[in-house]
């Protein structure tokens, strides 16, 4: 080879390693061109309940590690109100819409009611559980802010803390639930994650220091580079497991595609290094995609699980979980058919059905119920296997070979008995609570009013297995549902009682048609006034009569007044005397055996020394 042709080769060696060299330099460096923003809220100081301090300093955590993390836009708010934390969603949308990871991060109070779940601001009073669709904004509002992002849409709650909202707010609706900590929720949109800082139903810490265990977990993790996300929310939650004695569980729910997805884009070289790492330790690698399944909790990461790992330890305990997950989907279904037979139950017998539909209907709720117990007895059983699988690998033998069957199904923990009676006890209409597992002073009256409505015994004392059997055996309500007055029961619920125009709500709660003055009608009481004393008039006797009744008794000495001394016997009924216009002589009566007359005019009465046998006592003498 000659000199000319090695300098050649050299050349284009050296040229070739300048473009790898340069490749790799261009390769590793960070995706600079990918525009990330963040959105961190953070309420500490609430107007209306006791203020929270560790929110704003979690958040002032996250926005300095998002900033040091390379994000272009992080724009933190404290301790906002309802109308500005509308107002900086919207103007975070129009930050969003053109982004390739957009984060919003919130730390402060949150609810649940019926499912829904919502961020409190700081200056909600929600004194009625109505109040807070006008007060807070829901969980769905922050999800529309980001749903133009292009990659990844991530919204991260710090807001599962002991409410003190739901513990004086009072209820507008009487089957409407507010919920202890956040609910579930699946996102609609795709390439979307909600982290909580809590699973759903259960509280989460603030810490005794000056940020809660969560928020420290994220600052340390999140922003790892080349760290898939989800991978990092695994190590969120072994922090955050290990920092609360196992009390606090973050939980993440969504789900992304197959390819790594990291907040913050690594060197190519984790990419290169990864494939021997993985070879050097298989059974870690697949430990991580389980956890990262058991993050997202649904079908379809265990389905995808499996797909990819069909056997195997981690592929028995995939198949527990996908049962678990069967087993709710069936009990949420039976659930709602005993839910909706019941209130077919109760449209029926308000609107005065046929009497066999009724029956029918009845036997409908009973079918539903029974099969609502059932499939609640599988899903506990599937929990419960589920769990224990769980407990045997985060112990010292998870890489070991673990027969599946083997598991049993123990009798679930005191608490989850606790919420289920609590649950139960509410479903028919004895308690208004929260179904927290916590058995207090409520609880125990809700338990006693189920018994004196439904004629049992239980012991309020504690909440056991006999006594949610018992409640379950109800098919619908048992406690009377008590209404405030002018309003009624509609069902499950009260509402308002409105009258006709010209009708009022009396002491008995029933509408009452209001009484006008009765117009007095003079004349015609007093045309019966006058018929009824002439009537009178008519009846008594007259002065003259009276008179005579007098003579009578001043002269006759006795009953019988004007006998015929000489025939010795009374007539058998004295006429009536005349009147005085009648009369003559003076207004004189004349009273003989035959009857009594006026005395003629000229003539008047005469006395015969008291009369006796054929002696007239007084004759009627005329001149």
């Amino acid at each position: 080879m000659t000199k000319g042709a090695i300098m050649r080769g050299l050349g284009l060696f050296g040229s070739l390693k300048f473009w790898i060299v340069a490749s790799l330099l261009l390769i590793g460096q960070p995706a600079l061109a990918e525009k990330r923003v963040a959105l961190v809220l953070g309420n500490s100081a609430y107007q209306n309940v006791p203020p929270l301090s560790n929110p704003v300093n979690d958040a002032a955590l996250m926005a300095r590690t998002l900033k040091n993390a390379g994000f272009e836009i992080v724009d933190s708010r404290q301790n906002l109100s309802a109308l500005e934390t509308r107002r900086v969603l919207r103007e975070f949308a129009d930050k969003a819409g053109n982004a390739d990871v957009a984060v919003i991060y919130y730390a402060g109070h949150g609810i649940e009611i019926d499912g829904s779940n919502y961020l409190i601001p700081v200056d909600a009073k929600l004194e009625r559980d109505s109040d807070v669709y006008d007060e807070a904004f829901s969980l769905d509002r922050v999800l529309v802010s980001v749903e133009s992002t292009k990659k990844l849409r991530l919204v991260i709650l710090d807001a599962c803390r002991d409410n003190p909202f739901a513990q004086s707010m009072k209820k507008s609706v009487a089957t409407r639930s507010v919920g202890r900590g956040l609910a579930k929720v699946e996102p609609a949109s795709p390439n979307t994650l909600i982290a909580y800082s809590a699973k759903a139903g259960s509280t989460a810490a603030d810490g005794g220091g000056t940020n809660s265990p969560f928020t420290v977990a994220l600052s340390k993790h999140l922003t790892t580079p080349g760290l898939d996300v989800r991978r990092a929310f695994g190590f969120v939650r072994d922090d955050v497991l290990k920092a609360t004695s196992n009390r606090q569980e973050p939980y993440l729910y969504g789900s992304l595609g197959g390819d790594d997805v990291a907040l913050v884009p690594g060197p190519a070289a984790t990419a290169a290094v990864a494939p021997a790492a993985a070879a050097a330790n298989p059974q870690a690698d697949i430990r991580h995609d389980y956890e990262l399944a058991l993050q997202i909790g649904n079908r379809s990461a265990f389905t995808a699980f499996l797909n990819q790992h069909p056997d195997g330890f981690y592929s028995s305990l995939a198949k527990l979980q996908l049962d678990k997950v069967a087993a709710d989907d069936a009990h949420n279904v039976a659930v709602e058919k005993a839910k909706q037979a019941e209130q077919e139950r109760v449209r029926l017998v308000s609107s005065g059905a046929q009497k066999d539909a009724q029956v029918r209907a009845e036997a409908d709720v009973k079918a539903a119920e029974q099969a609502r117990i059932e499939s609640e007895k599988i899903q506990q059983a599937a929990q419960q296997q589920a769990a224990d699988a769980e407990r045997i690998r985060v112990g010292p033998a998870e890489d070991k070979p673990v027969n599946v069957a083997s598991l049993s199904s123990a009798p679930p923990p005191q608490t989850d008995i606790t919420k289920s009676v609590q649950s139960e006890l509410r479903r028919v209409g004895c308690y208004s609570g929260n179904a927290d597992g916590d058995w207090d002073q409520e609880s125990k009256r809700s338990l006693s009013q189920f018994n004196r409505n439904a004629g049992l015994k239980l012991d309020v004392k504690a909440a056991n297995a006999d006594t949610l059997d018992a409640i379950k055996q109800k098919p619908a309500r048992v406690c009377p549902l008590v209404c405030d007055h002018g309003f009624k029961a509609d069902g499950d619920r009260c509402v308002k009682i409105v009258c006709a125009e010209g009708s009022f709500i009396n002491g008995d709660n029933e509408c009452e048609k209001r009484r006008g003055k009765q117009p007095v009608a003079k004349r015609d009481d007093d045309d019966r006034r006058t018929r009824r004393d002439r009537q009178y008039d008519d009846e008594r006797p007259s002065r003259a009569d009276r008179q005579y009744d007098g003579g009578r008794r001043g002269y006759g000495g006795g009953r019988g007044y004007g006998y015929d001394a000489g025939v010795g016997a009374m007539p058998s009924r004295p006429q009536a005397a005349p009147s005085r216009a009648q009369a003559g002589g003076g207004g004189q009566i004349y009273c003989d055996t035959v009857g009594c007359r006026p005395v003629r005019p000229g003539c008047h009465l005469g006395y015969n020394g008291g009369g006796g046998k054929a002696n007239i006592a007084n004759p009627e003498v005329c001149n």
